[in-house]
């Protein structure tokens, strides 16, 4: 039975809540590094702090996927999962920016602060992984790329609002500079106000959106009643890995590449900066702690680069030419940052960036739900296929400080590395076979 065709502004509040889940992930990724160098963490073990986030990932998408799916309330089967998930983020973002001010010794703040940041990216895994099943649930093939583009949009123009929080109340007054191992309070704020956003634009999803009763679910996703749910309980993850279809695989090859660069940018990219543009890697000195505001401000253009590429990318005529050459264009935006010695020349790379963001984001779901259509445990299988982002980023993040060091323990270099890494990535794209919406 053929999924009905949605209107836009189904497609939309879909995934509005997106919007405000992925305000939280932007000031996690673009201020974890910042806090915890504040704090007093050492850069080569910087990127040992970074293996928390993806490795909460690869445990709690399979298991949200897997639940929800055999999973019926009268709320629905992805939605409660996503409020739970937005609340302890929303306790947990008022929590971890204030590591530094609870009076503890340098050991106790980093536990404690490895501790939020653990439940952190644990809660914004849980809330943002339904948003992708609920589009693989309600949307047809035909406007699939349509909703994930819209999902693309929501999570850029969120990642804009998160990455220029701190420059933003910096420049309305609040001080950008604190006592030795305390964190500003313009990055305290963010967080604040980020909370505050994140679990409006939920509870507006919540409201707006019905999912389908088991019946009709499974009428429109190719499962009948109670072979569907036959289905459903006698799978498991292995025998859904071997099963997978070999877009899955290929797919995964490319995420590999691809996020294991974006770890090394979340991981140095403010120190690279500020390396770079103002001389300077001592989280003391102030003008490291202006190069992670102007970090912010960068990473909000790469956002909007990412939006405006997004509107490209539906022109081009395959969609593996331009996922190959929107990589090639992240890779090089990448390898500029140690060669542009002036902050506005940052935005160069950044806009380049941004268009490997964009078909990072849109392209691999849509590509590998197709893919999936018959084999049925879609929330199963896009938790596990969250591995192929979790897992790229632990693996870099284990091998962060000796990369550093092999390179000469210039942060800025590594913006280098994640440049080849991406380039990789857009090689393994042709190994990539897309299965055509119907």
């Amino acid at each position: 039975m053929q999924k009905p065709n949605l209107s836009f502004w189904n497609l939309w509040n879909l995934s509005f809540g997106f919007f405000g889940v992925q305000i939280a992930y932007a000031l996690q990724s673009s201020n974890i590094s910042r806090i915890f160098r504040t704090l007093g963490a050492d850069p080569h073990d910087l990127s040992y702090f970074w293996i928390l986030p993806p490795l909460m990932g690869i445990i709690v998408q399979p298991i949200v996927g897997t639940l929800s799916d055999r999973t019926w309330t009268r709320f629905g089967r992805r939605i409660p999962y996503l409020f739970i998930g937005a609340a302890v983020a929303v306790a947990v973002m008022c929590l971890l920016p204030n590591s530094g001010s609870l009076g503890l010794s340098l050991s106790a703040v980093m536990i404690f602060g490895l501790l939020m940041l653990m439940l952190l990216d644990t809660s914004i895994n849980m809330a943002m992984q339904p948003f992708k099943m609920l589009v693989g649930d309600m949307v047809n093939e035909e406007q699939k790329a349509k909703a994930y583009s819209i999902q693309s949009f929501l999570c850029n123009a969120g990642s804009v609002v998160g990455f220029v929080f701190p420059f933003f109340f910096t420049w309305i007054g609040l001080k950008n500079v604190a006592p030795e191992g305390v964190v500003p309070d313009s990055v305290i704020w963010s967080f604040y106000v980020g909370a505050a956003i994140l679990i409006l634009c939920v509870i507006y999803t919540v409201s707006k959106v019905k999912e389908w009763p088991p019946e009709l679910y499974n009428q429109y996703n190719g499962q009948a009643g109670d072979a569907g749910k036959a289905r459903d309980s006698s799978a498991n993850w292995f025998t859904l890995l071997k099963n997978a279809p070999s877009t899955f695989w290929k797919v995964g090859l490319v995420q590999f590449f691809c996020w294991a660069a974006f770890l090394y940018m979340w991981t140095y990219v403010v120190d690279a900066v500020s390396e770079t543009v103002w001389g300077t890697t001592d989280p003391a000195n102030e003008a490291y702690q202006v190069a992670g505001n102007w970090t912010g401000v960068l990473y909000a253009i790469q956002a909007m680069g990412s939006v405006c590429w997004a509107l490209v990318l539906p022109r081009f005529k395959s969609s593996k030419m331009a996922y190959a050459i929107s990589l090639l264009l992240g890779g090089l935006g990448f390898a500029l940052i140690p060669f542009c010695p002036d902050k506005y020349l940052q935005i160069i790379p950044f806009l380049l960036i941004g268009c490997g963001w964009a078909a990072m984001l849109a392209m691999p779901f849509t590509i590998v739900t197709n893919a999936l259509q018959g084999y049925g445990h879609m929330g199963a299988y896009l938790g596990l296929f969250n591995g192929t982002i979790c897992l790229p980023q632990i693996i870099a993040a284990l091998c962060g400080g000796s990369v550093l060091s092999l390179i000469g323990h210039h942060q800025s270099s590594m913006m280098i590395v994640s440049g080849v890494l991406l380039a990789a990535g857009a090689l393994c794209v042709t190994f990539i076979k897309e299965k055509k919406a119907q």
